[in-house]
């Protein structure tokens, strides 16, 4: 006995296809996989474990640690001892630096920051540090990337479309077989090869170029149970929809400046900062140059980026014109330009020089001052409408961002708006404006409150304002923002990369401010402040004080050289400005100002800084003696106050008088209260002048809550006392109070500031837990304080960031907070040359800490608890310490010996594992909503304490103290208690479900950081407590699955891997001995695997228990559990480390219970019926969805045997996937060996499950709903690409998707392409299983066959095809029997199959259908030296294949054709036979019949007809003839002639009548084809050849199904059935007279009740109202017609078809295949003269033709339907003059008659047969006379008798007979023809017949007269009486032409007078 070994416990939750919290998702380590060695211990341990354990009960685990280390160091060779061990390598500390946007950092420059204050520092230290990431190296992208890594080639499907059948080269060709090119042979199939070679090779073969990932190939995990949450950016930046705008204009006249900003109506705010631009031309910018500087090249921007956050329809784009301050009031100035006309252009010259003279002269003296000029405003909204959206194909991403970015950024408050007031600003075209319409600005209205009424105004379409034209044209263009625009500068004028040129003209990014709170975290350093100067009152002024302006400076002290350049310049000036003016209202004592200055904040705000206003007045006029300004106020604001800074809306009072010393140090409001000397103010102290100061700072969190609590703890880490805070002073002995109080009070701190700042607070509260302050020596006890703040804080964070979470609940910046930005305070991680360099954390050695701080305080409370009485460094803890480490406690108790020996700070995760059991509940309740945060965060403290102080090599047990573990282990087990409690409640159970997950992935995180054993003993007692404590309960599934699983969620990592195989394989083949135990517990979820694999056992077993038909809310329970084993396999074939086969081979083991668990139990009848078919349980339980519609019948057909339910659609392509992966990557021996086990049943059920995964994974060619690959069918088999049109006619033929329209078409091709992959793979691995199972026994040989066949019909890959033919070969050559000796269904399909393969555009595929076909042929000769059965299905399934598949290439079947001749030709064996020859001719002749059915598919008559045809050439093959006319019964089915179609299923049961007549005798069968007359007549074509031509019993001839007594009746039935739908029910009547008696005799009473019912139904609907066909005669005339030329057709039509529609229809056709003008309908139904035709034209003659009858048959066809059934004769009409008019006078007015035969009656089986006889009878006027008159007469009589009684139609017959007429009535006939007697004594015949219809006539209308005498009622006896009138005129009118006697009739009879009667007057013309 070998050393005995356990595989290692394999982590259960799903692999994460993306990160959880960094970008990679770490798998956890070995160290849970390991293999396992037991010590003899160990295995006496595991030999106690019962090997039957119900499947309910939790196996208690091993201690993996102890059984790790009692393995042997070389226990594992090669490979498999690399993964032994936790890699050494796993975790990494990770600095990642930090991206920054600009060029340059943007932080205060290095002198500064030892000047800075603790805040600012702070600030910028997080601004600009490296992001410290704990890193597991063996982490995988996101398995969302894995189907596009993969890359192999394009998958070649040989079932095409019907693009791809390349065009038959014309009906009349013919080919020579001989003389084709065949296909390429495979060299060794003639050989005689040992058949363990031939698998030997075939196997070879398909191991090649296999990829080393199946499900890199399936869509990953998606489902948010299954894995983390997405990997969290590194603190998500602000992310809004960007404008660009571009300005450009040419001015000549003088210097404009404009002003751009974005304006909201409804929020009424302005929504961005000011762009201020000038396009003056160089000589209008000379005018003003002894006014400025240099510009700098930051100020020359003409394009800016806008940003809006909040986009919506109201958003303006105002544009603001200034000009040079010029004497005037706006009015004045605008004028001019207001009266110009553009016509009078030489007036235009004169006015515009005389503003440029005067524009030079103020710009001289005047020059730094503006004044208010024009304004316009462009309504953003009808900008982008128009611009209209892009093609979406070219900005998809742009289409989606908005939504995303406007869900993340949206506010609580926004959340509720309607999405009616959503606009997009970012996928439109861009636009370019012209703005030619300004409006002038109103001195008194120039106010932000004014414009927007201004806006407002201007979106009513009747706006009042005035406008003028100031510049020729300002342009703008506005577009959508590009990904990264080069040449920008940031808000602060850095350089935003990429900057390619400094020297480039830049374009800016204007700064926000948005309508609405944006909770976003700040990212870079900013510290601008806005200066908003509103409105300045000096009405109460005397003197001249009119033109005034604001003069701003930022003072860093009050000497007038301390204005700091901290104002940002405007346009064409320099960068920064030590001050500047507003712009000048001219003449206004109290002016309104719309300002913007815009200040760049000093690193350090001191109390001394301030902003120092200072009012002038402009003097516009030069005068001697007057200064230019004037200075006649001052006002200031100091910046600072109490430490914060001071913004917001100030009244200020304004000093007449120079400011005072010490001013800055006071405000103006309380120098007015202490009236300081020397001090006058305007207007009595009041506040005058308005101003507003905004701040955009990263650095003040201008929150009183905020700046309180940092100033404290930037205090105390400064440690200097006393300070003051607001108005009090804070001493040690109070600063704890304050700072406790500050702790409580975040909570009120307002939501917006709060995230901005979340990473600075969250820093400060981890400090505060883990540096204790220090005070007056004492460390001070925060623990607690600083947890609830921190709980409080997330919760805030969580709740304003709602909307950004994702699916999980996690807030994304807390995410990355965790993962990027949180470290432990006091340590500088370092990686110089690649190692670690650690400063210890330790507190002794922080800054400004005491060496004796322990020693002064010997005994002292917890820093965290108080009611922990023990310090963190006191001896009693050191003793403790020093012994765990010897003894070892328990679960890892005691590491700290090896930790450093100096009194270390509190351990955060330590601390808060400590605060969260001691918490209180209000403080629970807020950790546990935001359960997540807690747990990332103490796992990436754990892990930055091992890695910073190198303690990965420290045992695990020893790693951290046994107290800390305790508190892990209450807080899984209150945490756990948690999850049941609120799962009971509904309004929680999505809190439970949350906790749950959030605990499984701390448990999971735990794995790679501490001993394994006690996160296996959490994992048990938590699925113990939560499993078992909601079994007793009435839980709804949901809450039991989350319940059961979530906490499965672990990551997967490197699983178990087993030491040593656990069973002894000596050789790869198996002898039929008894069940090896080893072997069978390996696939079985026994009591020893669940221990062993503890964790793997668990989630296998919960599998096993969700497909249990029992499992309650199966359908979620089926979702999860397999999601996980999905997630867990993606992630073992995404790790490197098992590349390598025998190590996955070794993984797969883990999961070799998941084949039986999918192996669903059914209720079959018995063992014999094994994989016949696939169980219905089975079928309905696993492929509840995925399978295509009519793959098997079983499959729709079998009811589901389960009482559960069924899996869905999706569940079960993931759980057959999964089932793929174990059979891809298990050991193939052990695979046999466990087959070689399985029962019959069971080995059925594994093959039903290998064709689920056929069928579930099957190629899609052709777009469906619901479908992924859009492109895929229009993939051509050979690789080519299609061109655009074509895509282009297939996506406007689908409707739109979202999926279509978010995706591009290289994506969607791709996906196709990965898809193809998958299915090529999938069938792989289930061949490869196959030939498995075929070496287990002969048993199951027949349904292995059957699975392959079914592979081999699906959509496949050349690739695949090519394995799959190999293998059908080795099996047909090892098994002929089950071909040749059993089933003929089998052979039959095979025979299909590869035909259809042979008929492939891929040559491999031909090559390799032909081989198979050959051998077939060669096998069936040499077992009975006669192939007909394969002969026979050859033939049948390419008459089938032709019949039926539209997109067959008969160029391409020729090839294999010859490719099997040269075959033959070759086989030394079968050269002297010509079997193979003589079948292959045959099949060539009926392929070249089929070439001219393609020609024909749209006409529907040809091809009817060439189907006709070749049925009728199988005439001596009856199965053939059958299919054919299936085959027409179908195309007749499909056009809607269903009585047609009736005609053929009532052929085809004649047929097989005929011969079961002369296979045996039976009294209740039909005779043969004579038992079908009444049916039709037609059926005798079907009579049987003689029987020395045909052995009906012959071994493969009548072998079809339908040649038996059952296949009959489904004939019979099919008949009836579309009898039925034709309307033909008494034909239903006769099907089923055949039909009764063979159901009689088999006592079926069944289908008798049911046919009964039928002819039940058909008798009452005889009954009714029925139209049936109607018929015309067509004639084609052309040599175009090929072999229609001259030929005449009786065409039955559609009832009720007009003449006109046929015409146009056949017209229309035949026009669009000859071409226009070429086709012509001859109009009249004459005799048609060829020789006055146009060769070139092609003629059709079409006329409508009425069944004929002659008098005998009248007697029999008595119904409607007798006189429309079995029609072989038709008449029509002609009339004619004998001068070539069609109608004339009576006497001249002759007809033609001509009777039409056809070959056969109607219905037949085809819609047109050809007329064989012709006879055309011509009528003399007379006789026209005599058939006019009867035809009368019949139509009175018949009004006359009919029953019921129709009065109207008496009286309209009436009137037409007796009524006046004017021309050719009863009247003018007799007139004509019986006034004098004929000449011709051959006529007196015709004039006494004349005479006697007349008298008839008389008769009849007396008859009808009485008739409708006793109808009418009293309001028509005088309509009556006229009519009697009427008659009795005619009467006598008629008297003397009726009484008078032809004198011949009464001589005596004589030879010449009787041979007049011969009809010698009538001329036949015989066809």
């Amino acid at each position: 006995m070998g050393v005995e070994s356990l595989r290692s416990l394999s982590s259960l939750a799903p692999y994460s296809s993306n990160t959880r919290h960094g970008s990679h998702r770490p798998l956890t380590p070995v160290q849970a996989h390991a293999p396992l060695l037991l010590s003899p211990q160990g295995r006496a341990h595991s030999h106690l474990v019962p090997t039957q354990v119900p499947l309910t009960e939790v196996i208690e685990p091993l201690d993996f640690e102890d059984v790790l280390l009692s393995r042997p160091p070389d226990a594992e060779p090669g490979p498999l001892r690399d993964l032994a061990e936790f890699p050494a390598d796993d975790l990494e500390l990770l600095l990642q630096p930090r991206e920054c946007r600009t060029t340059e950092p943007g932080i205060p420059e290095d002198g500064w920051v030892q000047k800075l204050d603790a805040q600012v520092r702070a600030a910028v230290e997080m601004y600009t540090e490296d992001w410290i990431i704990a890193h597991r190296r063996w982490g995988i992208e996101g398995t969302s990337s894995w189907r596009s890594m993969f890359v192999q080639d394009d998958p070649r499907h040989s079932s095409g479309s019907p693009d791809d059948t390349p065009r038959s080269s014309g009906a009349s060709s013919i080919f020579d077989l001989r003389n084709l090119a065949a296909d390429s042979l495979l060299p060794s199939l003639l050989e005689r090869t040992a058949p363990e070679d031939v698998d030997r090779r075939n196997e070879a073969s398909r191991r090649q170029n296999r990829p080393r990932a199946l499900l890199a190939l399936y869509p990953a995990p998606d489902e948010v149970g299954a894995h983390g949450p997405p990997a969290p950016r590194p603190i998500p930046t602000h992310l809004c929809q960007r404008v660009p705008v571009h300005c450009r204009f040419e001015i000549e006249i003088e210097p404009i400046f404009g002003i751009l900003a974005l304006y909201d109506v409804r929020e009424k705010k302005k929504i961005s900062e000011n762009f201020y631009f000038d396009l003056n031309s160089d000589s209008m910018k000379g005018l003003l140059r002894a006014h400025g500087t240099h510009p700098a090249i930051s100020t020359l921007a003409r394009s800016a980026i806008f940003s809006v956050t909040y986009p919506s329809p109201d958003i303006f784009l105002v544009i603001k014109l200034e000009k040079v301050l010029q004497q005037g009031d706006i009015s004045e100035c605008c004028e001019p330009y207001m009266v110009m006309k553009e016509v009078d252009a030489a007036k235009n010259k004169e006015k515009l020089e005389k503003l440029r003279l005067a524009a030079e002269q103020f710009c001289t003296r005047l020059g730094r001052y503006r004044m208010p000029f024009a304004w316009t405003a462009v309504h953003l909204a009808n900008i982008v409408s128009s611009a209209g959206q892009p093609d979406r194909d070219s900005d998809s991403e742009g289409e989606r961002r908005p939504a995303w970015t406007d869900r993340r950024r949206r506010g609580p408050q926004d959340r509720t708006s309607s999405g009616d007031d959503t606009c997009s600003f970012s996928g439109f075209r861009p636009a370019t404006l012209t703005v030619t319409n300004f409006f002038k600005q109103e001195a008194e209205r120039l106010s932000d409150e004014d414009l927007f009424k201004f806006l407002a105004d201007m979106r009513r379409p009747s706006s009042l304002l005035r406008r003028l034209r100031p510049v020729t044209g300002l342009k703008i263009d506005i577009s959508p923002a590009p990904e990264n625009p080069h040449f920008c500068l940031s808000p602060e004028l850095l350089h935003v990369k990429p900057y390619p040129d400094p020297r480039g003209r830049p374009t800016k990014e204007i700064l926000e401010f948005p309508a609405r709170e944006v909770y976003a975290p700040h990212t870079s350093y900013r510290n601008l402040l806005y200066v908003y100067p509103h409105c300045l009152n000096f009405s109460s002024r005397q003197g001249s004080v009119r033109n005034l302006t604001v003069r701003v400076q930022y003072m860093a002290g009050e000497d007038p050289s301390q204005a700091l350049p901290v104002i940002f310049g405007k346009s064409s000036c320099s960068e920064f400005t030590r001050e500047a003016f507003t712009p000048v209202v001219y003449h206004s004592k109290s002016p309104e100002f719309y300002e913007e200055f815009k200040l760049r904040l000093p690193a350090c705000v001191t109390e001394n800084h301030h902003l120092l206003f200072t009012f002038y007045h402009v003097s516009c006029q030069p005068r001697p003696g007057t200064a230019l300004e004037t200075p006649v106020g001052f006002t200031w604001i100091p910046l600072l106050q109490h430490g914060c800074l001071r913004t917001g809306p100030f009244c200020l009072p304004v000093s007449v008088d120079q400011l005072p010393p010490s001013y800055s140090v006071l405000t103006p409001d309380v120098c007015v209260l202490v009236a300081l000397p020397g001090m006058r103010w305007v207007d009595g102290h009041k506040g005058v002048f308005s101003v507003e100061l905004t701040a955009v700072s990263s650095v003040h969190p201008q929150d009183p809550h905020l700046d309180k609590f940092f100033t404290l703890v930037h205090v105390l880490e400064e440690g200097a006392f006393p300070f003051r805070l607001k108005d009090t002073v804070l001493s040690e002995s109070t600063v704890e109070q304050e700072l406790r109080a500050s702790l409580a009070a975040l909570r009120l701190a307002s939501p917006e500031p709060l995230v901005a700042f979340s990473h600075h607070v969250l820093d400060k509260l981890v400090r505060l837990v883990v540096r204790p302050p220090i005070i007056g020596g004492q460390i001070v006890n925060l623990g607690r304080g600083a947890f609830e703040a921190m709980a409080h804080v997330v919760s805030l964070v969580h709740r304003s960031l709602e909307a950004a979470q994702d699916a999980r609940g996690h807030c994304p910046l807390l995410a990355a907070y965790v993962q990027y930005a949180f470290r432990l305070p006091g340590t500088e991680p370092s990686l110089p040359s690649g190692k670690l360099a650690v400063q210890p954390a330790t507190l002794a050695r922080g800054p400004g800490r005491p060496a004796s701080l322990y020693l002064a305080r010997s005994k002292s409370i917890s820093s965290s608890n108080p009611d922990l009485a023990v310090a963190p460094g006191s001896v009693d803890d050191e003793v403790s310490r020093i012994l765990a480490s010897k003894v070892g406690r328990g679960h890892g108790a005691g590491s700290s010996a090896l930790s450093d020996p100096c009194p270390c700070p509190q351990l955060l995760h330590e601390e808060l594992a400590l605060q969260w059991v001691v918490s209180g509940s209000t403080v629970r309740e807020a950790v546990l909503q935001h359960a997540w945060f807690f747990f990332q965060l103490m796992v990436k403290s754990m892990a930055l304490h091992l890695l910073l102080g190198q303690r990965l090599d420290t045992p695990r047990k020893l790693r951290f103290p046994g107290r800390f573990l305790d508190d892990i282990a209450a807080l899984v087990g209150s945490v756990g208690l948690e999850v049941i409690t609120r799962a009971l409640c509904p309004q929680d159970a999505e809190l439970a479900e949350r906790l749950n997950a959030s605990l499984a992935f701390f448990l999971s995180d735990l794995l790679s950081l501490v001993d394994r054993g006690f996160i296996f003993s959490l994992v048990r007692a938590h699925y113990k407590q939560v499993g078992m404590g909601m079994l007793g309960t009435a839980l709804s599934p949901h809450i039991w699955v989350n319940a059961s699983l979530s906490l499965l969620t672990l990551d997967p990592g490197p699983p178990a891997i087993p030491a040593f195989s656990s069973y002894p394989l000596q050789s790869s083949t198996f002898s039929s001995q008894a069940p090896d135990p080893k072997v069978t517990s390996m696939f079985e979820l026994s009591g020893p695997f669940r221990q062993q694999h503890f964790l793997a056992g668990l989630l296998l077993t919960e599998l096993a228990l969700a497909l249990e038909p029992e499992a309650e809310g199966a359908s979620l329970l089926h979702k999860k559990a397999i999601s996980a084993v999905h997630s867990l396999l993606c992630g073992h074939d995404a790790d490197p480390r098992y590349a390598e086969a025998a190590v996955k081979a070794r993984v797969a083991e883990l999961y070799l219970p998941l084949l039986l668990a999918s192996m669903l139990d059914s209720d079959t009848e018995g063992e014999g019926d094994i994989g016949g078919t696939i169980n219905p349980s089975v079928a309905m339980a696993i492929a509840g969805g995925p399978l295509a519609p009519g793959s098997r019948a079983s499959i729709s057909q079998g009811p589901a045997s389960r009482s559960g339910c069924p899996l869905s659609a999706e569940s079960s392509r993931t759980l057959l996937v999964c089932v793929l992966w174990v059979l891809k990557n298990a050991e193939p021996a052990l695979l046999q060996r466990w087959a070689a086990d399985l029962a019959l049943p069971q080995l059925g059920r594994l093959l039903d499950l290998l064709y689920l995964c056929l069928a579930a994974f099957e190629y899609k060619p052709f777009w469906e709903p619901g479908e992924r690959t859009l492109f895929a069918g229009l993939r051509p088999v050979s690789g080519e690409r299609v061109p655009l049109e074509q895509l282009r006619e297939k996506e406007r033929a689908q409707p739109p998707t979202p999926l279509t329209l978010s995706r591009t078409k290289d994506e969607m091709e791709h996906e196709a392409l990965v898809d193809g992959n998958l299915a090529t793979e999938a069938s792989l691995v289930v061949l490869d299983t196959l030939e498995i199972i075929v070496q287990v026994g002969l048993d199951i040989l027949g349904a292995v066959l059957k699975v392959v066949l079914y592979s081999l019909g699906s959509a496949q890959s050349a690739l695949f095809l090519q394995h799959g033919l190999a293998t059908q070969r080795a099996l047909v050559s090892k098994f002929p029997e089950l071909l040749f000796e059993e089933d003929t269904e089998l052979c039959a399909d095979l025979c299909l199959r590869l035909l259809r393969h042979c008929g492939s555009r891929v040559s491999t595929i031909r090559t390799h259908a032909s081989a198979s076909l050959y051998l077939l042929m060669r096998q069936n000769f040499e077992i009975g030296n006669n192939f007909a059965r394969v002969k026979m299905q050859v033939t049948m399934s390419l008459s089938s294949l032709v019949g039926t598949t539209q997109s067959f290439s008969e160029e391409h079947l020729r090839r294999s054709l010859k490719t099997i001749l040269t075959y033959a030709e070759e086989d030394v064996g079968l050269r002297d036979s010509t079997f193979v020859q003589d079948l292959m001719f045959n099949l060539h002749m009926i392929l070249t019949d089929t070439v001219k059915m393609k020609e024909h598919q749209e006409d529907p008559e040809m091809l009817i007809d060439l189907m006709y045809r070749i049925a009728r050439g199988y005439q001596g093959s009856p199965d053939l003839r059958l299919t054919w006319l299936q085959n027409m019964a179908g195309k007749h089915a499909e056009l809607g002639n269903h009585a047609e179609a009736a005609q053929c299923m009532v052929h085809a049961a004649a047929l097989v009548a005929e011969y079961l007549a002369l296979l045996e005798d039976s009294r209740y069968l039909p005779v043969g084809c004579v038992s079908f007359q009444n049916i039709s007549s037609n059926v005798l074509e079907e009579s049987a050849i003689s029987d020395d031509i045909l052995s009906p019993d012959e071994e493969g001839f009548c072998s079809g199904k339908h040649f038996t007594e059952l296949g009959l009746v489904g004939l019979l039935e099919q008949a009836a059935a579309y009898f039925t739908m034709g309307g033909l029910y008494e034909a239903v009547n006769e099907v089923y007279k055949t039909l009764i008696p063979i159901l009689e005799a088999h006592r079926d009473y069944k289908k008798l009740a049911a046919v009964h019912g039928k002819l039940q139904e058909a008798f009452t609907k005889i009954m009714h109202q029925r139209v049936f066909g109607t018929y015309f005669r067509v004639g084609f005339y052309g040599a175009r017609f090929g072999d229609l030329d001259e030929q005449e057709f009786v065409y039955k039509e559609p009832s009720i078809t007009k003449l006109a529609e046929i015409s146009h229809r056949l017209e229309e056709f035949y026009t669009e295949r000859f071409g226009e003008d070429v086709v012509e309908i001859v109009k009249d139904s004459n005799p048609v003269d060829k020789t006055k035709l146009d060769p070139q034209k092609a003629y059709i003659q079409i006329t409508y033709v009425e069944p004929h009858f002659d008098t005998y048959e009248l007697k029999d066809r008595v119904t409607y339907f007798d006189r429309n059934y079995g029609l072989r004769t038709f008449l029509f009409c002609t009339p004619f003059t004998p001068d070539g008019r069609a109608h004339g006078e009576l006497p001249e007015q002759h007809k033609r008659k001509t009777l039409l035969s056809t070959d056969h009656a109607f219905p037949y089986i085809k819609t047109r047969i050809r007329v064989c006889h012709r006879e055309e009878t011509v009528l003399t006027p007379v006789e026209v006379a005599i058939e006019d008159m009867q035809k009368k007469t019949r139509e009175l009589a018949f009004a006359t008798e009919q029953d019921p009684p129709d009065a109207k139609m008496l009286q309209m017959v009436l009137q037409g007979s007796v009524g006046p007429t004017v021309n050719q009535g009863p009247l003018e006939v007799a007139q004509v023809f019986l006034a004098e007697i004929p000449e011709d004594p051959k006529l007196f015949r015709h004039h006494n017949k004349l005479r006697l219809c007349f008298k008839d006539f008389c008769k009849k209308c007396e008859d009808a007269l009485r008739k409708n005498k006793a109808l009418i009622g009293p309001d028509q006896k005088e309509y009556h009486r006229e009519l009697e009138r009427n008659y009795g005129r005619l009467r006598e009118a008629l008297q003397p032409l009726l009484t008078q006697r032809l004198p011949q009739l009464l001589a005596p009879t004589t030879a010449g007078l009787r041979n007049s009667l011969n009809r010698a007057s009538f001329r036949k013309a015989d066809l």
